[in-house]
């Protein structure tokens, strides 16, 4: 998610090419699908790196930009929010193992007044919107900029020859093993104080190349590599097994801390280009490369199981000359392994992009990502420029492409089993209020539990239809539901339904009210 990723692809002003058909695993579905979609994953990415705001205010003034911030995502459509909590080895929230950001108070290493929390005050706003919070950690990074003053608490000081350094800036080894332990120290740390739904990281394993300079990892590959069973050819599959490792060790955290905690990755938006791929399994595209560049295989990741969903980067226009949007979201919805795709789209490039007939790309990109039964959702780079309204994208998503609230899509190869129906569905009337109230087996520690409910709303005589998002009137943790007022004649039914800590959704409970 850097500011400095335009380098590595020209922009060349072209003509946007027009949307055609694209790929076999296009879906067929009605038009109001595609415009609707009862599950998709509607993620923003709320970053603190290189934010300047947050060292500014008082802790009254985060809490309020804070909950500002979620009511207008929420307002949005947005249902996750990719928090970043750990930027450069320092943490927006509590943590023995690093210590405060100087990005949230001025100085690494200083608390907040109070002992403020952001992360968790980030998650119990979250979760009061059901909305996801997913802890976003940047693995190796150390530094933020030359000549950093590091807190005296800080790993740097008291294990220095575990990092190296690159285009002036510290960094992680990431072939030393103790470095791999120490980060899933930190990722078991947070999930198991933090009710997060998810640990994310994006697209920084071995740094951005620098040319000229080559990293300078040659003493821990003299150190590991041969007992690894790689030679001295080998030093880019080494590396690659290094961010591989880590990958699977996260994983593996997970699953022995708190296995209904998901593990999500958002590469760079080029796995590999068509002419470095013998096979010609690579992309129709000229740009930086995950798998040579950066040695992350994604592609394996997702494959292997190793994460939960992939959510790449594709943040170029439709048409672009070395990294057209179309045809890389067909590729990566034609290799993503039955795993969960999402989209990662860049806000200004989308809004300032125009078709031939002078619109922004917001339409044409939403129908792509929505138009393939192997995409299931969108996450919009950054937060801020959809809380900022540019060039009117809140406006359109709320109008039109998030009109409806949806579901985050289920995590079935995670549990594969619906919770228990809510049972006893009433009418409560009180002095001031008309209600409808439920039961349902619930237990916040417990995923395979209902974790929120979802009611439904159909006029008298229409066909119950649970998959159509228009019927949708409340998403809710309660148990309950407050309804309108409408001269006590018009008949509806209203049909409740719960859903797991993995997006599992009952069968439905129904009711006819009069209202």
């Amino acid at each position: 998610m850097s500011k400095y990723k335009t380098s590595y692809i020209f922009i060349i002003p072209i003509l946007v090419m027009l949307l055609s058909s694209c790929g076999a695993q296009r879906q067929r579905v009605k038009f109001t699908d595609l415009t609707h979609p009862k599950r998709e994953f509607r993620g923003a990415w709320l970053s603190t790196a290189w934010q300047t705001r947050y060292r500014s205010m008082t802790v009254p003034q985060l809490k309020s930009y804070f909950i500002n911030t979620l009511d207008q995502l929420q307002v949005d459509g947005i249902n996750a929010v990719i928090f970043q909590a750990r930027p450069y080895a320092d943490a927006f929230y509590k943590s023995e193992l690093e210590p405060w950001s100087a990005f949230l108070t001025g100085v690494q290493g200083v608390a907040p007044e109070g002992g403020f929390d952001p992360l968790a005050f980030l998650v119990e706003e979250c979760h009061k919107r059901n909305m996801e919070l997913h802890a976003w950690l940047n693995p190796y990074r150390v530094s933020s900029k030359d000549n950093e003053i590091f807190a005296k608490n800080h790993i740097y000081n008291s294990c220095p020859q575990r990092f190296v350094t690159y285009g002036g800036k510290i960094y992680f080894d990431p072939g030393i093993p103790e470095n791999r332990t120490f980060i899933c120290d930190v990722v078991k740390d947070i999930v198991m104080r933090y009710d997060v739904d998810a640990i994310h990281m994006d697209d920084y394993f071995y740094p951005y190349p620098i040319a000229g300079e080559p990293f300078p990892d040659q003493n821990s590959f003299d150190t590991y590599a041969k007992a690894q069973g790689f030679s001295r050819n080998q030093l880019g599959d080494w590396r690659r097994n290094n961010v591989n490792q880590l990958i699977r060790e996260i994983k593996h955290t997970l699953e022995i801390t708190k296995p209904w905690v998901r593990f999500g990755i958002s590469p760079f938006g080029i796995y590999r280009n068509i002419k470095n791929t013998p096979d010609g399994s690579g992309s129709k595209t000229n740009g930086l490369q995950n798998y040579d560049d950066l040695y992350a295989d994604i592609k394996l990741w997702v494959k292997n199981g190793w994460i939960d969903y992939n959510m790449p980067q594709i943040y170029w226009e439709i048409g672009h000359s070395l990294a057209d949007y179309k045809t890389l979201i067909e590729w990566w919805a034609n290799n993503n392994y039955d795993g969960h795709l999402y989209i990662g789209q860049d806000v200004k490039r989308t809004m300032d992009a125009t078709t031939p007939s002078g619109d922004n790309q917001l339409k044409e990109k939403m129908i792509l990502s929505r138009s393939f039964t192997t995409v299931h959702g969108n996450c919009f780079w950054p937060a801020y420029e959809l809380l900022d309204n540019y060039k009117g994208i809140a406006s359109q998503l709320q109008n039109n492409y998030h009109k409806y609230p949806a579901l985050i899509p289920a995590y079935t190869h995670m549990h594969n089993k619906k919770p228990k129906k809510v049972d006893k569905l009433q009418e409560e009337y009180t002095q001031t209020t008309h209600t409808l109230s439920w039961e349902s087996l619930s237990d916040k520690h417990d995923p395979e539990t209902a974790q929120y409910y979802v009611v439904y709303r159909f006029p008298k005589g229409e066909k119950e239809n649970l998959d159509d998002a228009q019927y949708i009137v409340a998403i809710t943790k309660e148990k309950s539901h407050v309804l309108p007022y409408e001269g006590g004649r018009i008949e509806y039914k209203y049909v409740v339904t719960a859903v797991d800590g993995f997006h599992n959704e009952s069968k439905g409970k129904s009711k006819k009210i009069k209202l």
